[in-house]
């Protein structure tokens, strides 16, 4: 074989490979992130309990902890209780924050009260729906859907893939069950909160930057 066909039979194959490098980049790459030029006025937290804070003293919660890490003021619109179709029904309370940037947590009551997940994660899309209509970014946070196995775990993620928000998982891993982080069986301690800001910060600031 002469050297000119060597040579153009590497150069193929060189190619196929930048290729092939190309798309499994493109499939697991996170997608840019929808409404990052949005104009809003307002960073809020969304959610329930672990938004709103319990099982933390004053200023221990996550949402104060992640505003006082960005010098920002995050508008702190978490409701104990409430489950994914109480947050679509008081989804009007967010937008009319006009805001840059929704950190939504929301779906475990939803799994304490033995909700089906697919009008969970319905719910879920319509909330962000919603908000990116308003010409918002969105921070999803993931929960963990049950004790043994995570039946949440994939649905958050595809849904933060198919809605182009950003994303953090389980904000409960590696919390649930340690004294060290947990005042009872579901909600944090001020250093269980701590850990979940760590998990949110670098995020955040990239969104913000």
């Amino acid at each position: 074989m002469s050297n000119s066909k060597k040579f153009l039979i590497w150069g193929v194959i060189i190619l196929a490979v930048i290729f092939l490098l190309y798309l499994l980049v493109q499939q697991f790459s996170q997608p840019e992130i929808k409404n990052r030029d949005s104009r809003g006025t307002s960073i809020v937290a969304f959610g329930d309990s672990l938004v709103q804070g319990v099982g933390a003293s004053a200023g221990h919660d996550f949402v104060s902890l992640l505003s006082t890490k960005i010098k920002q003021p995050i508008i702190n619109l978490g409701v104990s209780g409430n489950t994914t179709a109480d947050g679509l029904a008081r989804i009007n309370q967010v937008l009319e924050a006009k805001p840059k940037l929704v950190i939504l947590l929301l779906g475990g009551n939803d799994y304490l009260k033995r909700l089906p997940a697919s009008q969970t994660f319905q719910n879920l899309e319509q909330i962000v729906n919603q908000i990116q209509q308003a010409g918002a970014m969105v921070l999803l946070l993931g929960i963990r859907g049950g004790l043994l196995t995570d039946n949440y775990d994939d649905e958050f993620a595809a849904l933060a893939r198919s809605q182009q928000t950003a994303f953090v998982p389980n904000v409960l891993d590696g919390l649930l069950g340690d004294d060290r982080y947990i005042s009872d069986t579901i909600h944090p301690n001020n250093a269980g909160y701590q850990k979940i800001a760590d998990k949110i910060e670098p995020v955040l600031k990239d969104l913000l930057e």
